[in-house]
């Protein structure tokens, strides 16, 4: 599974970059995916809509066993 996230990522992360952040897998554990926001992400006050309506979304569309997608 961590292989679908990671890939999954790999489809978001060229969005993130174009506005200077990026994303990246912490941990997969169970149906929880953890991820840490970095570069202009990390502290943005948009951050958490971005986790929630954009990585969290592609990330379950991708990978339908996963649950939730968990900044750390």
């Amino acid at each position: 599974m961590r292989e679908k996230v990671e890939a999954a990522l790999a489809k978001i992360r060229p969005m993130l970059e174009k506005d200077g952040g990026s994303v990246e897998l912490i941990d997969v554990q169970g149906t929880q995916v953890k991820v840490r926001l970095t570069g202009a992400c990390h502290g943005c006050p948009m951050s958490q809509m971005t986790l929630k309506s954009g990585i969290e979304r592609i990330v379950k569309q991708e990978v339908p066993e996963v649950t939730e997608v968990i900044a750390v």
